[in-house]
């Protein structure tokens, strides 16, 4: 999936950061479970690999599977996944489409960023 096979007879502790995530994302994929909890999944992957993995999960996605992932790049999220949650402070905030992010927080047509901005923007109280 990631050609890794030319470095099958190295050692693992050889590899790069990237190589070892490729291959962490290999063996938790293998045998392609109906959900994938994964945390960060794209750290570290070469730009043409991330499009891969993005490939994968849609199409895992497509196949009526799910998956769940945590990123902090927005950018990914937005163009990515059906439903966002947006976690602040340890509490999940918000959860929706794109659409109903963008309505809750009166920021229609606008990214997830400036939407997330939005959404946990703290007053001098401190609270959401």
């Amino acid at each position: 999936m990631f050609g890794l096979t030319d470095s099958a007879r190295d050692l693992i502790q050889s590899y790069s950061h990237g190589m070892q995530q490729k291959l962490a994302l290999t063996a938790a994929l293998l045998h392609m479970p109906e959900l994938f909890v994964l945390d960060e999944p794209m750290v570290g992957l070469d730009p043409k690999s991330s499009h891969l993995f993005k490939e994968i999960m849609r199409e895992h996605v497509d196949r009526g599977n799910t998956v769940l992932f945590s990123t902090h790049i927005l950018e990914t999220a937005e163009r990515v996944c059906d439903r966002v949650g947006i976690i602040h402070h340890g509490k999940l905030i918000a959860c929706g489409t794109m659409d109903e992010l963008r309505a809750q927080a009166g920021r229609e047509g606008d990214t997830l960023e400036k939407v997330f901005l939005e959404l946990t923007e703290e007053g001098e109280d401190g609270e959401v």
